[in-house]
Parts: structure tokens; C-alpha cells; sequence
């Protein structure tokens, strides 16, 4: 086994949902403030997924004061304390640019049906 690989599965986490473009979770990320550590929680629509392996990355929007903000997490970065599902879209591309343009109701997706 090559050495880059096993020190990459060392990094790989295995307490990860299942995600996919058009999921709503909720992302609760460590954040230093001065000498202070505090958890802070960024719920929104998964957007995209980038990448493989350790550099996995998503990006997440969410309308923050009528203003749409994201954010890009590394999951399987140390700053993330944990990633809930809190629910399934349905979407049928991989990369939702498309509603950066929506604004409310238009902004939302379909859920996913069980089964």
C-alpha cells in the first residue's frame, strides 16, 4: 500500500451522513475566538460537493437577513464537530448554482420521497 493512501484513510472520518446536492444540514463547525472556542451552527442547502478523500468539501447557502451567504466546509477537517441531515432534496444536477437567482419560496427544493 502506497504511504500518501494509508495516511489518507487515517484521516478519512467515518461518523459522516450520507450527502448529496440539495440536502438541508445542519453544520456545526469550531470556531476560535481569541482564547476562546465556541461551536457554531450553519444550516442551509448543500450546494455542491467537491472533491475526494480527505480534501471533500461542501458548500452550503443559507439566506441570512435577506442576504444569501456561503460557506465552504472541509468534512473531514478536525473544526467540524458533526453534520446533520435535515432533510433530502430533490435535485437533478450536481451543482446547484441556479439558486443563487431564487429568493424565497423559489429558493427551495422539493423533498425527498422515503423508499
Amino acid at each position: 500500500m502506497n504511504v500518501i493512501d494509508q495516511l489518507d484513510r487515517e484521516q478519512l472520518r467515518d461518523d459522516l451522513p450520507e450527502l448529496a446536492a440539495g440536502d438541508t444540514v445542519r453544520v456545526a463547525a469550531r470556531v476560535v475566538e481569541g482564547n476562546r472556542e465556541r461551536i457554531q451552527v450553519f444550516e442551509g442547502t448543500v450546494m455542491r460537493l467537491h472533491g475526494g478523500g480527505p480534501q471533500r468539501s461542501i458548500t452550503v447557502r443559507r439566506i441570512a437577513s435577506g442576504v444569501g451567504v456561503e460557506r465552504t466546509f472541509k468534512v473531514n477537517s478536525p473544526r467540524i464537530d458533526r453534520i446533520e441531515v435535515v432533510r433530502h432534496g430533490v435535485a437533478r444536477r450536481a451543482q446547484l448554482y441556479f439558486l443563487r437567482k431564487r429568493v424565497g419560496k423559489a429558493a427551495s427544493l422539493r423533498e425527498r420521497r422515503p423508499g
